[in-house]
């Protein structure tokens, strides 16, 4: 499993010209699976996640978590996270797992976030677009193995 984790001043995804899902301050994940993933994989993401300290403290030193200071998360699915462009220059998605099991992970995942912060969600499979204000810039690459 792999998450870019974006701090984010506000951010929102649509679907079709709607917003399905819309943040202020809080977390962008850019969340992927690959074929050995499991819910071992979503326990240690969501904990990590939980528990990032990428929030600035009154000293201006990034310390706190997102649990600390309040705030939501904005989850988008993304299987491109495991495309390979090793071998030539058109990624290839064989180490992304299959979109069926994707999905039940990440609906997964979601839940299991949700159960100690609130969550907004993009749609799993659909053509998104995703709007991002990345605070500082901070991006943060997590891979559960």
């Amino acid at each position: 499993m792999k998450i870019i984790v974006q701090r984010s001043l506000e951010s929102s995804v649509c679907v079709d010209n709607n917003i399905v899902g819309h943040i202020d301050t809080g977390m962008v994940l850019l969340v992927g699976f690959t074929h050995q993933d499991t819910e071992e994989d979503i326990d240690y993401m969501v904990h990590k996640v939980l528990n990032l300290r990428i929030f600035d403290d009154v000293n201006g030193k990034m310390n706190h978590s997102i649990l600390e200071m309040g705030g939501s998360i904005l989850s988008i699915s993304q299987f491109t996270l495991y495309g390979d462009v090793r071998h030539g220059n058109r990624p290839s998605y064989v180490d992304a797992m299959s979109s069926n099991q994707a999905e039940t992970l990440y609906r997964k995942f979601n839940e299991k976030l949700a159960k100690h912060i609130h969550v907004e969600k993009g749609i799993f499979g659909a053509d998104m677009k995703v709007s991002i204000c990345n605070d500082g810039p901070v991006t943060i690459v997590l891979e559960s193995r």
